[in-house]
């Protein structure tokens, strides 16, 4: 997911109850939760604003944790694990080529609208993205669908993937069967993506009356997903209001869910950008829960009497370099004097919590297709500088973007680890030049369309497969990085149609040389995000990719 994934949930109270939830009022939410009745409300802070409350349009982690409390995929992921279960289908296979895919669904599932769940449904949404048109089919806009499915019914833009959807059948009132053109290392772990979670036909026909658009870098995103009352899924909780002014999603349990019922009736994601912030909010008792803790903060809170689980590793910090933004960036010693001259082991031991690790290529050592062998920089000012002044560069000038407003999984402080890089270049003979954006959507929008020289991002990993990291980046062309070297993308792509899974790891190995080899960026690290709850809380089982399961949440 994006940060990642790194993946919308809302509730809806009496109005009163609603103000004071809002506001955190003391006289009834004392600093460890309610005086005088049971609570019904859980307030989790996130450190950004979701973009959208259409899971499809989207490819950020603070999107997708609201949203997945609202929708499902055909296939989750075990509670607090990465291992494939199934979601709205109960059980799945594929034919021995892995083109056809067979659906056998879960009966008597509603959706928020009251439409019922079926095959039908789910050809619906896959053919409803097969067919998007227009701004639908720019990559900022339909990233994981593109990611998974390649192109459109009809690609509009010349660099669009080749499409690898074929079609959806439904079988009977409970099998859907989806065919693709090609095997893809991305199947079946995709279908059990948010942003290819099941919506209501209903509220799909709704969908398609609106447009997004866009402006240079800028999307305008369609109004039915940026307020309450279309968007329909099958989960647990169902969205009843965003308030932008609050910066708050709110939920509302679901009565009719097939499955376990919510243990808390409403549930509200507060946007609090500073991890200070968040720490003092649940300290005051102004919410139940927030993400992304600093370092320095876990042992303190946890004296406290906090709950502060810390999830397993798996994403990965990186800077990228967009070579059609600046030319200078297609020389290789550029690159390499860039990834000479950042101290990444100074940003690990000073940014990161324990446990947090220098990378040396683009996935984290915890995903099957890590190499020992790929070729490594390391940190050296002086033969920072002798590059650059090799390739003609010496007097070196980057724009380096970073995000505002928000901490990440992988980057719990990015102006504070931007400074530290920004010092690092610079000490190179490197003039940077700041662009601060504010991450949703200015900040995604614009590093997705290669509009920075360098810039710091992420990923949390979706499901546990090499191509899940590699491939987001690395298949073919993106303009995030705005380079087209053969070498890298046939042993990316040739990895992934490997059918044997052990000889499809050696592949991701020798694939994790190439990427390093030409280097296109600089991955910088990997570590282990800890999130907190409340002393009256009994938490939710934390995911490894950050695929909490909030209706898992009750008080004491």
């Amino acid at each position: 997911m994006r940060i990642f994934n790194s993946r919308t949930v809302r509730a809806i109270t009496v109005v009163a109850a609603a103000a004071l939830v809002a506001t955190g009022c003391s006289s009834e939410r004392g600093k460890d939760g309610a005086k005088g009745g049971a609570k019904d409300t859980f307030v989790f802070a996130g450190a950004g604003d979701p973009g959208s409350l259409d899971p499809a349009l989207a490819s950020d982690g603070e999107t997708f944790r609201v949203t997945r409390q609202a929708f499902e995929a055909l296939l989750e992921h075990e509670s607090g694990g990465s291992k494939l279960v199934g979601g709205l289908a109960e059980t799945w296979s594929a034919d021995p080529a892995g083109k056809v895919w067979t659906f056998n669904l879960r009966k008597g599932v509603k959706f928020h609208d009251g439409e019922a769940f079926n095959a039908a449904a789910v050809c619906a949404n896959y053919d409803h993205w097969f067919n998007w048109k227009g701004t639908y089919q720019s990559s900022s806009v339909s990233y994981y669908w593109q990611s998974i499915m390649g192109g459109f019914a009809k690609n509009e833009d010349a660099e669009a993937p080749k499409p690898n959807y074929k079609s959806c059948t439904a079988k009977d009132e409970n099998t859907a069967v989806i065919e693709v053109n090609e095997p893809s290392a991305q199947l079946p772990g995709g279908f059990s993506l948010q942003a290819l979670a099941i919506h209501s036909p209903k509220a799909i026909k709704e969908y398609e009356k609106q447009d997004a658009s866009a402006k240079g870098d800028a999307i305008t995103y369609p109004k039915y997903s940026q307020e309450a009352g279309t968007v329909a899924g099958t989960g647990p909780y169902k969205i009843t209001k965003w308030n932008k002014g609050n910066k708050e999603v709110t939920l509302e349990r679901f009565d009719d869910y097939w499955g376990e019922k919510a243990k808390v009736k409403n549930l509200v994601f507060r946007t609090i950008d500073t991890e200070e912030g968040r720490r003092q909010a649940l300290q005051a008792g102004d919410i139940d829960g927030y993400d992304l803790v600093s370092p320095a903060d876990v042992k303190t809170l946890e004296k406290e009497g906090y709950n502060v689980p810390t999830r397993d590793v798996f994403n990965l910090f990186y800077v990228g370099m967009s070579q059609e933004k600046n030319a200078a960036l297609k020389k290789p010693a550029v690159r390499q004097a860039i990834a000479h001259a950042i101290d990444r082991e100074n940003l690990v031991k000073t940014q990161l919590p324990e446990g947090g690790k220098v990378a040396t290529q683009f996935m984290p050592d915890t995903i099957a297709g890590y190499s020992d062998k790929v070729k490594t920089y390391a940190f050296d000012t002086n033969k920072s500088k002798e590059l650059l002044k090799g390739a003609g560069e010496s007097a070196l000038k980057v724009e380096f973007c970073y995000p505002t407003e928000v901490t990440r999984p992988y980057m719990p402080a990015p102006q504070d680890m931007f400074e530290l890089m920004k010092a690092d270049l610079e000490k190179a003979g490197v003039t940077v030049t700041p662009k601060p954006m504010k991450w949703a959507p200015d900040y995604l929008d614009a590093t997705e369309a290669g509009s920075c020289d360098l810039h710091m991002l992420g990923w949390t990993g979706d499901f546990n497969d090499g191509f899940n990291f590699i491939g987001t980046w690395f298949a073919g062309y993106d303009k995030q990085w705005g380079f087209k070297e053969p070498k890298v993308f046939d042993a990316v792509n040739g990895a992934s149609k490997i059918a044997d899974p052990v000889k499809r790891v050696e592949a991701y190995k020798a694939a994790n040389e190439a990427i390093m080899e030409y280097l296109p960026g600089l991955p910088i690290s990997s570590s282990p995000p800890a999130i907190a709850f409340g002393k009256n809380v009994n938490p939710p089982k934390v995911s490894p990719l950050t695929q909490e399961n909030f209706a898992e949440v009750s008080f004491k």
